[in-house]
């Protein structure tokens, strides 16, 4: 048992990113796979990636980085570094899928899910790096 509190305070913000961003995927390839049905592929993981985007951040500034700061203007900026880099990783996303899908002809789903793996990473390392950095 204590090796286990010990391990979780050590890797406490890496567990929850996992389990936050695990949280955030599920809810990222259930709205895509909710659209996909009615539009096409990149349409679709547009709208799933807003509504994933706005889940994460919410939990990243309270629970993942548990973030101190404060204001409006604060929030603001901080919530513009965190969709800027989202966004880049939506670019990466939409290449990987188009590639995927419209190019070689896989199957929709696990082109998505293999998608989430290159940008979970990513976004880890801009939300970590850029967005909630200590300063």
């Amino acid at each position: 048992m204590r090796y286990t509190k010990n391990f979780y305070k050590k890797y406490e913000e890496q567990l929850l990113y996992l389990f936050f961003g695990a949280l955030t995927t599920f809810l990222n390839i259930g709205v895509f796979a909710l659209f996909v049905r009615y539009m096409d592929a990149l349409a679709a993981n547009v709208i799933a990636w807003i509504i994933a985007v706005l889940f994460a951040y919410v939990t990243n500034h309270i629970w993942v980085f548990r973030s101190k700061v404060k204001g409006t203007a604060g929030i603001g900026k901080e919530a513009a570094e965190f969709f800027l880099g989202r966004l880049a990783t939506l670019g990466l996303e939409e290449l990987m899928i188009w590639l995927g899908i419209d190019v070689f002809g896989f199957a929709t789903i696990p082109v998505k899910i293999v998608t989430q793996i290159a940008v979970i990473v990513a976004n880890y390392l801009i939300s970590k790096l850029i967005v909630f950095r200590k300063k």
